[in-house]
């Protein structure tokens, strides 16, 4: 695999340098089999899948190392970077297996370990995913929207049908401010449809927006301008955040009871 200059990703099918990645699932855990060398090229092309694997929220992204070349030890980093991304949302474990001791001694060398664990097997980390317990359940619901003026009614709407479906109409209005927010940066900032997921274990609520450009969001208005856009999100939420995908980006938000108005 090694050296092979125009592999293809195993879902996708875009082209990734030296590197390819299968997907597959077991257990109700993505399972992720890149193939090839990860390097400074081919570094960011897996952690955006990874990421883009736990968005989708399955009980764990469990990624197999067995095959992958990795000249420099720092390369192994990329991991605890995707941990990174995905910790406050959608919090989804991020497992490694490798089948050779040299492997799995020279990612412990890293310290990669204290975040994302590393396995001799897939079925060893299923087991360790199904001991962790059931994740708490969860309501979910996501609509992709034109890329129009109207959309930002349109996604009020939603949240507001939404959030009384799960009996959380008390979080409808700090929530349509968000949602507001976030689909007005993407009609103001790209050329996407925005993609809007709404999700709630009961208490708090996440709002999360795909678009298809790889800026990250950001607090671009200066501190004496009247607060607008993400600074209006970033006041309002619990924590707030960009993830990377492969097509672009997620801008995430978690409002918790404290935040209703």
């Amino acid at each position: 695999m090694a050296g092979k200059e125009s592999q293809r990703d195993g879902e996708r099918g875009e082209p990734c340098g030296a590197l390819s990645i299968a997907s597959d699932a077991a257990d109700s855990s993505a399972v992720l089999t890149p193939h090839g060398t990860l390097d400074s090229r081919t570094y960011r092309t897996l952690r955006d899948r990874i990421i883009k694997a736990a968005l989708d929220e399955p009980k764990a992204v469990i990624v197999d190392v067995s095959d992958l070349e990795v000249p420099a030890e720092s390369a192994w980093a990329v991991f605890t970077s995707a941990r990174w991304h995905v910790g406050r949302w959608p919090e989804v474990p991020i497992m490694l297996v490798c089948g050779h001791v040299a492997g799995r001694s020279a990612i412990a060398r890293t310290g990669v370990t204290r975040r994302v664990p590393v396995y001799s097997t897939v079925q060893a980390a299923c087991d360790a995913v199904s001991r962790a317990g059931r994740p708490p359940v969860r309501h979910r619901a996501r609509a992709t929207l034109p890329a129009e003026v109207s959309s930002l009614r349109r996604a009020r709407e939603l949240a507001a049908g939404w959030l009384n479906a799960w009996s959380q109409a008390d979080m409808t209005p700090v929530t349509q401010v968000v949602v507001t927010a976030l689909v007005e940066n993407v009609l103001q900032h790209t050329d996407s449809a925005p993609d809007i997921r709404l999700e709630s274990d009961g208490s708090a609520v996440t709002v999360a927006v795909e678009d298809a450009s790889h800026v990250p969001a950001g607090l671009r208005e200066e501190p004496t301008e009247a607060p607008s856009g993400l600074r209006i999100v970033a006041a309002l939420c619990r924590a707030w955040g960009n993830a990377p995908t492969p097509s672009g980006k997620t801008v995430w938000a978690v409002l918790g009871p404290e935040n209703r108005l």
